[in-house]
């Protein structure tokens, strides 16, 4: 696994050893940030159930201004941590005090914690149908900028819809486990 674009392209990121962690593939992360464009240069982004915030780290490479990595796993937030230092490095940024890194749960969230222009949203996929609608409007929704997009992964042959909001594209394959990334924004009146 590795950055796919910007200043960092090519750095290897690390990831705990086991099941700890399910990466974002690099194809499906160079389809999303493909689609992005230039709207990843200045943002501000949250990388939410961020692991080993390959989402995050790949909006930094390609110029995003700051953020925040959620992540509940200490193990895997020491990763993450090393992860966001080597890319930072690579960026030439000398300090990384525009990216915070939050251990705790996503659940934790409110507005206080935003706006952000870009939310990844990398879940378990078991916890996707029963908990994403709460998880969404209660914690995702408050930290999203009024025209801000949320990148959501999610098996290929799941469909979601919150109240609110519209999917205006949809990325990756179809099927069942098969990773793809549904790309929300407000609905408008």
């Amino acid at each position: 696994m590795r950055i796919t674009g910007g200043k960092a392209r090519g750095i290897q990121l690390a990831a705990p050893k086991g099941r700890a962690t399910r990466p974002a593939t690099d194809q499906i992360r160079e389809a999303v940030f493909s689609y992005l464009g230039p709207r990843v240069e200045g943002a501000h982004i949250a990388d939410c159930f961020a692991g080993t915030g390959a989402y995050g780290l790949e909006a930094l490479s390609r110029g995003a201004s700051g953020g925040l990595f959620v992540e509940n796993s200490s193990e895997v937030v020491t990763c993450l941590r090393k992860n966001l230092a080597a890319v930072a490095k690579s960026c030439g940024l000398e300090t990384t005090e525009n990216w915070q890194v939050l251990a705790q749960k996503v659940y934790a969230l409110n507005a206080t914690h935003g706006p952000f222009d870009l939310v990844f949203i990398d879940p378990p996929y078991a916890m996707i149908e029963s908990k994403m609608q709460t998880i969404l409007s209660e914690n995702i929704a408050p930290i999203t900028a009024p025209d801000g997009c949320i990148c959501l992964e999610l098996p290929g042959n799941l469909d979601l819809e919150f109240p609110g909001w519209e999917c205006i594209r949809r990325l990756g394959k179809s099927g069942k486990d098969k990773p793809s990334v549904a790309v929300y924004q407000r609905r408008r009146a």
